[in-house]
């Protein structure tokens, strides 16, 4: 438990200094946010706000993670630094689309086809890398499996059809997020009630793990408290930048944030034999997502909208929302939905009659 408290406690500090600082230095170079043109009007006020805050986000959870393992003289395992490699990398791929945007002046950065390049080389390292490294009991960060609650179906799906599927996750959540990020602190804080799950679920796989007991509902999850260190880091890192991003943001996250958020939450959904689980304890950015998803298709066919703009969140600006009134409330949405996910994950716990 000292671990996820260290992680966590230097995240947050780190985050919260050095996220003004990382604010007035954006500033002074000019690193501000571009507008849609097509967006609310209440947009434009926010022109020029300091961006790339993602940044911060990431040095600081990689601290707390480092410092975590300094602290309790305990050394990193594979699993966590491969979710954390998935979290940087991707957080890489944000950096250069925001300094493309940035650079250029323009709302759009790097080309959708070189981005989702960048995305699914980072993401076939981590799918091939993380069905390796066996630990003494046989046990590799993922298998090629399938999985919910844990792993389930045939005792393999293969090699190949595991990494598409791992990529499909990996960007269909890093891209989610990114999606949700439309609003100050949206995406802040409904990636933030993901994370203080994974919190919970690493801990109790911790406690329930078939190498230290046998039984019907064991774990067989290679790290889970170093997953659970990684996932408090990131979370602490996530809250003391919210500080400042919560509406009036004063800074925002940009894709680098927004990428590297969806995929250290991909990355943990992985290796803790939670991929399907994830879908509901990240309701809000699937909801999300799908309202773009329906608004592009729907119109392709009809020529007309079902959202007077897409993603949601915007749709409802659109109607006469006040943009915090539209934040509190998803962030109400996203919290129903991790403690929908959490209570199905407890469930087989549950005493039975």
């Amino acid at each position: 438990m000292r671990d996820i408290i260290v992680a966590a406690a230097v995240g947050l500090v780190l985050s919260m200094i050095g996220t003004p600082i990382a604010m007035r230095l954006f500033s002074r170079r000019g690193i501000g946010q571009s507008i849609r043109e097509e967006g609310p009007s209440g947009h434009y006020d926010k022109r020029g706000t300091p961006t790339m805050g993602g940044t911060v986000i990431v040095i600081a959870a990689l601290l707390g993670y480092a410092a975590s393992h300094a602290a309790t003289s305990s050394t990193p395992t594979v699993s966590g630094l491969l979710v954390l490699f998935l979290m940087t990398g991707l957080g890489m791929v944000g950096f250069l689309d925001d300094f493309i945007k940035i650079y250029k002046q323009r709302s759009l950065g790097l080309r959708s086809g070189a981005k989702a390049f960048g995305q699914l080389v980072v993401g076939a390292i981590f799918a091939v890398l993380v069905v390796r490294f066996p630990n003494a009991y046989d046990i590799t960060p993922a298998e090629t499996r399938l999985s919910f609650l844990r792993d389930f179906g045939p005792p393999s799906i293969g090699i190949v059809a595991f990494t598409i599927w791992v990529l499909v996750m990996i960007v269909g959540f890093s891209n989610a997020v990114n999606l949700t990020d439309g609003l100050d602190g949206l995406a802040s804080g409904a990636t933030g009630v993901v994370l203080a799950s994974y919190v919970l679920i690493g801990n109790w796989q911790l406690r329930n793990s078939c190498v230290t007991q046998l039984g019907p509902h064991c774990y067989w999850v290679r790290d889970p408290l170093d997953l659970a260190v990684v996932a408090a880091s990131v979370l602490g890192a996530l809250v003391g930048f919210l500080w400042w991003n919560a509406p009036p943001a004063k800074i925002f996250m940009g894709d680098t944030g927004s990428l590297a958020l969806g995929g250290v939450i991909a990355g943990l959904a992985v290796t803790t034999r939670t991929q399907l689980l994830l879908v509901i304890l990240a309701g809000l950015c699937v909801i999300i997502t799908l309202s773009v998803i329906i608004q592009v298709g729907f119109f392709k066919m009809t020529g007309k909208r079902v959202f007077r703009m897409a993603p949601l969140q915007h749709h409802f600006e659109l109607a006469g929302w006040a943009e915090t009134t539209i934040v509190v409330r998803f962030w109400l949405i996203a919290a129903l939905c991790a403690a929908v996910g959490l209570g199905l994950f407890y469930v087989e716990w549950m005493p039975r009659a």
